[in-house]
């Protein structure tokens, strides 16, 4: 489990940005309507809190911000130089200090202008005073804006570090670049870094995760060390010292005996030679890798001296491929033994064991006298033991018959059935399918039968056996289809008689409308039709009987109604009891409509129709007069 996590660290904001954010808080979360006939009292506290409020903003924002960056004097070593390397303590020291500076003047500014605010006698000036300490308190905070930005890039930094714990189980990579360190962390955990021929690929730690001996263990691939003076090496190469001066690990210094990687094996062994105080009190091991392209036995014999002295000063030299994966596990289980034995007896040289120690107590008995005592059985447990042995040899189990058998053995549990039939042990087990035994419905000879129906049918159809003739019909199949036709044809003219037949009967137009009896008869006498006398006539009599049928039934008089309410009880009855049986049903009418008005209630419309659009630009928020100053913000 890591030791720190550097990724919950809060983004940092720029000044701008920290600014704007706070100024809108405070106007969002605090009063915004002040008139000056209100008591002073009251008009002072307004602007009191809108001043508190700011510096309480900026005071937690600029707290979070120092608490969340790891301090170098509290972190473990190891993460404190690297932070040094990669981003220069000085720098990193000065740039918190300045944020809390800040802080401090903020709350000394809030304090000050709170003080003068007690004394302000009108709104103008304590509208003044509170634009004075707004004022300032933004100044103070663009003046970090470098301090800011620095902030920022190290927390985006910070949170892509490998998450490296100094105290765990861990094994160590290093060497020149371009020796094969990469593609040994990636064969041996499931790490994925880049491989490429060319040196300095690696830029930064990387770390890979592997078990051994349930376990678990973190491999560091370190960049690439080249042989100069402390004070000429890069920030990519102190990395790798870093790691190497404050890690508790096992050291594996990588090495390239066919000389791919641009150096020699002299100026492998100055490297190793130069950086060997940094292994001291550490297991280590030299990893000859690249041996499928040449093997220490082929090096020249003062190479191979050179890798002869290292062994005899107790120095394990194991040569390896990551291309063939040849003493790549050997490699692993070296290292990982090495590390757990030094752990060991480094916890039993330290102080703590001596307090465990104090604990336990293990009893040595001391001889009481030269007599010597054995083992005393009871006879009567004796000659129950000599009954129990029986003549017969003891029974072979299954792990004896495996033992005896080796890799010819095999489990056959069949033979320990107990069947009524001994032979039926090893028969086959029938597949049941619906409760039927899939065995009854197989047939063997189905291919040989299914061969004499296939010449049986060609035969068949050779003889014309499925040849249709519609001459050799008999009188009887003529005559039927005969009647089948004549049938058809019937159905046809039926359909036929049933379109043309008019179900409805004339039809008057929309457009037709109704003539008077006046003017048709006056038309008609025009047309040389004597009208005279034509009351009996069927258009007449059509006409009184419509009339009528149509004519309103009077009412009769009555009394006039002493009231509204009565007169329109009389008429009509009220529009929302209108087509209701009786008062549950009314009851059922009312319940229905404010079901359906419940929907609207909730978006707070009036009913189906309300369409309001509510003001989106607040006028208290934006309205006024900007005096001095920029319009970028509230």
């Amino acid at each position: 489990m890591a030791l720190y996590n550097f990724k919950k660290i809060m983004v940092v904001p720029t000044a701008k940005e920290f600014i704007d954010i706070t100024l809108s808080k405070t106007q969002r979360k605090t009063p915004t309507v002040i008139h000056k006939h209100y008591q002073i009292h009251r008009i002072r506290h307004f602007y009191m809190r809108k001043v508190k409020f700011t510096q309480q903003n900026y005071h937690d924002r600029l707290t979070q911000i120092l608490t969340d960056f790891p301090k170098l004097d509290d972190i473990h070593p190891f993460y404190a130089d690297l932070m040094n390397v990669l981003y220069d303590k000085d720098h990193y020291k000065l740039a918190l200090g300045q944020i809390n500076i800040a802080r401090n003047l903020i709350n000394n500014v809030a304090k000050d202008y709170v003080r003068l605010m007690k004394y302000g006698d009108s709104m103008y000036r304590c509208k003044q005073l509170k634009r004075a300490a707004l004022g300032r308190m933004c100044t103070i905070l663009k003046r970090q804006k470098s301090s800011l930005e620095y902030l920022e890039q190290v927390r985006q930094h910070l949170s892509r570090l490998p998450s490296i714990d100094p105290n765990t189980r861990t094994l160590l990579l290093c060497g020149y670049p371009n020796v094969g360190k990469s593609s040994f962390i990636n064969k041996v955990t499931r790490a994925d870094v880049d491989v490429q021929p060319y040196a300095f690929t690696t830029k930064s730690l990387f770390v890979g995760h592997m078990d051994y001996r349930y376990l678990r263990w973190q491999v560091v691939d370190t960049p690439g060390i080249l042989d100069h003076p402390l004070e000429e090496r890069n920030t990519i190469e102190m990395q790798a010292i870093t790691a190497l001066a404050h890690l508790r690990a096992a050291v594996l210094f990588v090495m390239d005996p066919s000389e791919q990687c641009g150096h020699t094996l002299q100026e492998q062994l100055e490297l190793f030679n130069n950086i060997r105080p940094l292994f001291a009190n550490k297991p280590l091991i030299i990893v000859a890798n690249k041996c499928d392209v040449k093997k220490i036995s082929e090096l020249s014999e003062e190479n191979q001296k050179m890798f002869a002295d290292l062994s005899a000063d107790g120095i394990p030299v194991i040569e390896t491929s990551t291309l063939t994966e040849e003493g790549v596990i050997r490699v692993k289980t070296e290292a990982c033994d090495q590390l757990l034995a030094h752990r060991v007896s480094t916890k039993i040289k330290g102080k703590k064991v001596h307090d465990v120690l104090n604990r336990l107590h293990l009893a040595m008995p001391a001889k009481r006298d030269e007599k010597d005592r054995p083992p005393f059985i009871p006879e009567g447990a004796l000659n129950r033991k000599k009954a129990m042995q029986v003549d017969t040899p003891k029974r072979k189990l299954e792990r004896d018959l495996e033992l005896e058998l080796g890799d010819d053995y095999i489990l056959d549990l069949q033979k320990y059935w107990d069947l009524m039939n001994e032979d039926e042990k090893h028969d086959k087990i029938p597949e049941v399918w619906e409760g039927h035994n899939v065995a009854d419905y197989i047939d063997p000879d189905i291919m040989r039968k299914l061969e004499e129906l296939e010449k049986e049918e060609e035969l068949k159809e050779q003889a014309g056996e499925y040849e249709s003739d519609e001459e050799s019909e008999d009188e009887e199949m003529q005559e039927i289809r005969s009647l089948a036709k004549q049938i058809r044809e019937k159905k046809q003219l039926l359909v036929l008689e049933s379109k043309e037949k008019d179900v409805h009967g004339p039809r008057m137009p929309r457009t037709a409308t109704k003539v008077e009896k006046k003017k048709l008869e006056k038309e008609m006498s025009n047309l040389g039709l004597d009208m005279n006398d034509k009351n009996d006539s069927h258009y007449a009599l059509q006409a009184r009987r419509s009339r009528s049928v149509t004519r309103k039934r009077q009412r009769e008089a009555s009394a006039p109604p002493t009231s509204r309410t009565r007169s329109q009880s009389a008429s009509r009855p009220p529009r929302d009891q209108s087509g209701l049986r009786d008062g549950k049903m009314v009851k059922k009418a009312k319940k229905m409509m404010k079901n359906s008005q419940r929907d609207m209630n909730r978006e707070a419309r009036k009913g189906e129709a309300d369409r309001h659009v509510f003001d989106l630009k607040p006028k208290h928020l934006l309205s006024g007069k900007r005096k001095s100053g920029t319009k970028d913000r509230r």
